[in-house]
């Protein structure tokens, strides 16, 4: 064999890996974000059944809902564009930590530092949203300025 033809070799069997490589990674991409959509849906169904069971849905019931629906949507932005929606995140923890102290009233029925805190920890979210916001507007990423 001479060597060119390793070098030919060689080439078609990096060229193979990659392509099969690609499949695999792809695959299983996929796989992992239906099932994880799924997972979101069942539990969202079962949620909601569990709030129709009792006859009422209260405001954390409601803010539940909430996170189901960005965390839905926040699979389907992925899903669309490969890119993580940080921001997505952010406002599902910035519902917890709402549905967190509405729970926490409900429950103490008394002012508490833990208001406090978990009203500190979503303005300081919300802080961090803007400065996502601001700097993907002020400094968008290349991929981003080159897509139509």
């Amino acid at each position: 064999m001479t060597v060119q033809q390793t070098d030919s070799l060689h080439q078609r069997m990096n060229r193979l890996s990659a392509v099969v490589g690609t499949l695999l990674v792809d695959g299983f991409h996929y796989l992992a974000l239906f099932a994880i959509g799924a997972a979101i849906v069942w539990s969202a169904v079962h949620a909601f059944f569990g709030m129709a069971g009792k006859g009422v849905a209260g405001i954390d019931d409601i803010l539940l809902l909430f996170i189901y629906l960005e965390l839905g949507a926040m699979v389907g932005i992925y899903f669309k564009t490969n890119h993580m929606p940080v921001r997505f995140l952010i406002y599902v923890a910035m519902t917890a930590l709402t549905r967190m102290m509405i729970a926490d009233i409900q429950a103490h029925q008394r002012p508490d530092w833990e208001i406090l805190i978990i009203s500190g920890a979503i303005l300081l979210l919300a802080f961090a949203t803007l400065v996502i916001r601001y700097g993907s507007a002020r400094f968008p990423s290349t991929s981003a300025s080159t897509s139509p």
